[in-house]
């Protein structure tokens, strides 16, 4: 009779290996978030001032009529919300065993999530 686990290098490999796009995307957001801020820290750093006029140009400068601030602001942003969407709903998934109150916190950080992002492109395509 043989052994269904297969142990060892002839294993079983079952699951839709979800996990690996998880670990991706974690870090390709982590990376976006990371380059946008040193760019970011850059540019407050090398500012003269830290008036309204040039707090707005961080978020606002083009590149001959293309939205450059704009577009890599709400690149961070969306990579920040998809980043906390992966951690938030692992911890929800490992921590919370009934599935009833998991699927709510899920729904109710899902909500949340696209609130803000509502709420930033309001405020970010507005300038």
């Amino acid at each position: 009779m043989a052994n269904p686990e297969r142990i060892g290098t002839k294993r079983l490999v079952v699951g839709a290996h979800y996990g690996t796009m998880d670990f991706i995307v974690q870090r390709v957001t982590a990376v976006i978030m990371i380059v946008y801020t040193l760019v970011f820290l850059g540019g407050v750093l090398f500012s003269s001032t830290l008036d309204y006029a040039a707090w707005r140009n961080l978020f606002a400068f083009q590149v001959g009529n293309f939205p450059l601030g704009q577009l890599l602001a709400t690149l961070f942003f969306l990579s920040l919300a998809w980043h906390a969407w992966i951690g938030v709903r692992d911890i929800w998934m490992d921590y919370v065993r009934a599935t009833g109150i998991r699927l709510f916190l899920q729904v109710l950080t899902l909500l949340w999530l696209v609130a803000a992002i509502v709420f930033f492109a309001q405020i970010i395509w507005s300038l």
